[in-house]
């Protein structure tokens, strides 16, 4: 089988990447919902379980449907024993796709009055990461996330439990986020728990440009000063903002199927991918939260493949932006690149 470009079409779940862009409560397989929504007798909307919960008319999309349906999902998250169980699958699935390298990210508030405070709903996730990445081979990271709902003092309380817990190994914090929606909060006010973060030694990973423009990413830019921003898309609107990303070194943590999912592009191939790639950013492909919008990482490469027409040597150079904009050491990033570049001596099916 050749693709368009005449190049042979490997398997995109053997190549070797990194994803940097995945929501804990969001990372669950519906099967395990469904066990601990029994669990706890709450009886699930019928949208989270009929395997495409997102999938309606565009009038009906939206953040408010998303956030309505992520909050049912958290619900049913209240004992260390699902937490850990969430980790381990999230890792499986992640190696079962390629991925050699995970960094999840958590805001351990919302677990917190279930497992005696906000540390120990950390430390729990720490310690699953390691069991996780012991059992899989594929090194899972952890993103500490603050939501833009909440006040910024949180986040300044987050940031220093990260920092707390900082390191660039297995079961460490990697990097402290801000998350929820973009049309919430004042930027500037979250940038003295970055700066915590910063003098920590972890990555400013910040959410920014999906549900609102290029001038948003220009302010989580000046404000934040980010090493990656999740998503980020929409700096293609303004060849400015998103020429400054690229000369900055900030890698985009794009996740297609959310973008489509929450209406911020009608289609997958109205996605800005090639034309992101074509400015010379550099690309980190994320499921964002596959519980919700019903696929994960492979799937967002296959339709950079099918969708945008990107060839195998195109792929191979997501996969490469992804581990280099990781916070994987030297040695792990070395080892999943030879990876890549023997995915592509592969010949085809």
């Amino acid at each position: 089988m050749y693709s368009r470009h005449n190049e042979p079409v490997r398997d995109l779940a053997r190549l070797p990447k990194a994803h940097l862009h995945l929501h804990f409560t969001g990372s669950m397989r519906v099967a395990t919902l469904e066990e601990l929504a029994a669990e706890r007798g709450v009886r699930l909307p019928a949208a989270l379980i009929d395997g495409d919960p997102l999938r309606v008319p565009g009038t009906e999309r939206g953040w408010f449907r998303f956030q309505r349906l992520y909050d049912a999902a958290r619900s049913c998250v209240r004992s260390e024993a699902a937490m850990r169980r969430i980790i381990a699958e999230a890792a499986q699935d992640d190696a079962a796709e390629g991925s050699g390298r995970l960094e999840i990210q958590v805001d351990p508030t919302s677990y917190a009055p279930f497992v005696g405070g906000i540390t120990p709903a950390l430390e729990i996730v720490l310690d699953a990461a390691v069991a996780a990445s012991t059992a899989t081979g594929i090194e899972v990271g952890v993103i500490v996330a603050s939501s833009r709902t909440r006040h910024p003092l949180e986040a300044r309380t987050l940031a220093r439990l990260a920092a707390a817990h900082a390191g660039d190994g297995p079961g460490q914090v990697v990097g402290f986020g801000l998350s929820n929606d973009e049309r919430r909060g004042d930027t500037a006010e979250f940038a003295a728990a970055f700066a915590i973060a910063r003098r920590a030694g972890l990555a400013s990973v910040p959410h920014g440009g999906e549900l609102l423009g290029p001038t948003h990413v220009a302010d989580v830019v000046a404000q934040l000063s980010p090493d990656r921003i999740g998503h980020g898309v929409r700096s293609a609107e303004d060849p400015r903002v998103l020429a400054r990303l690229v000369e900055a070194g900030i890698a985009l943590e794009v996740c297609p199927a959310s973008n489509v999912s929450l209406g911020v592009y009608a289609t997958a191939a109205d996605v800005p991918l090639r034309a992101l790639v074509d400015a010379g950013a550099v690309l980190a492909l994320g499921a964002d939260d596959p519980l919700l919008f019903g696929s994960r990482l492979t799937r967002q490469y296959d339709d950079a493949r099918t969708v945008h027409g990107f060839g195998d040597a195109e792929l191979a150079e997501l996969a490469r932006g992804s581990i280099r904009a990781s916070t994987a050491s030297e040695t792990t990033k070395t080892r999943l690149l030879a990876g890549v570049d023997a995915w592509l001596r592969e010949p085809g099916p």
